[in-house]
């Protein structure tokens, strides 16, 4: 069946509506879109997120559209499939965040006074409580990776104001375990390295590094994922450079591969 696809629109309301009337067509007309489930569709949104994701670390505003356009059509993807299953629509989906975000919001839309950004984020938590969470760690998905759920377990405490006060007590800390980090490797011991005991005490270690970036206001996963892409980027200049020289890798010494990466440091 031959349908004549909607045209732009000029307005959010009006292209929003473009995107369902495309989105509830493909549902019913396209074999694949009609196949899909939550389930099927969701390491498709997650890949889609951490484009994004890639998107935003690179600048790249153009991309940033693109895949912000991809992660709304899978948002509305799920809306229609449970809106089929009978358990909710788009429209339950707008109405709801729209209730938590206006209720969560009582300095904007109540009689509630705050002063800074702090406040907010401490009466967001409190809410959150009040609305039948158990616990201010409730909202930290299982399934995030360990370095983006380390950052907001302790962002989520500092919510409620459990926090160091100086920026010295987070360093000490770190300082801290990173001495007992060390102590598992201590030559000196004649004691053979308890791999677990070393590998909790790591753990400890990054924990604390991570707490330490977010007291300083940096982002431990961007901050991260920048050092993969410099470090990706130069050892591509050493690979193509042994190449052209017209040598492996492996065949070459440290000393020989180090020439090229510090060419490849200064671009």
């Amino acid at each position: 069946m031959s349908h004549t696809p909607p045209s732009p629109q000029q307005t959010p309301a009006k292209a929003f509506e473009r995107l369902l009337t495309v989105l509830n067509t493909l549902r019913t007309d396209c074999p694949w879109d009609r196949k899909q489930t939550m389930e099927s569709l969701r390491h498709l949104s997650i890949e889609e997120m951490y484009e994004l994701g890639d998107a935003i670390l690179d600048n790249d505003l153009d991309e940033v559209k693109k895949e912000l356009g991809d992660l709304m059509m899978h948002l509305v993807f799920y809306a229609r499939i449970a809106e089929e299953q009978g358990a909710f629509d788009i429209v339950d989906v707008l109405n709801t965040v729209c209730e938590k975000l206006i209720s969560r919001h009582p300095h904007i839309y109540g009689d509630v006074d705050v002063t800074n950004e702090e406040d907010v984020k401490r009466n967001w938590e409190q809410l959150k409580l009040k609305e039948g969470n158990k616990s201010v760690l409730t909202g930290v998905p299982r399934s995030l990776p360990a370095l983006v759920k380390a950052y907001r377990i302790q962002d989520k405490v500092r919510g409620v104001g459990f926090d160091w006060e100086e920026k010295a007590q987070v360093w000490q800390k770190v300082e801290e375990e990173l001495a007992e980090f060390k102590q598992e490797f201590d030559v000196s011991e004649s004691r053979a390295i308890d791999t677990k005991k070393a590998e909790a005490e790591f753990g400890d270690l990054l924990f604390s590094l991570v707490n330490y970036a977010r007291f300083v206001g940096i982002n431990p996963e961007n901050a991260l994922e920048r050092t993969n892409k410099k470090f990706i980027k130069r050892f591509t200049y050493l690979e193509t450079r042994a190449k052209e020289t017209g040598k492996q890798l492996k065949e070459m010494t440290l000393e020989e591969m180090d020439v090229f990466w510090e060419e490849a440091k200064k671009l």
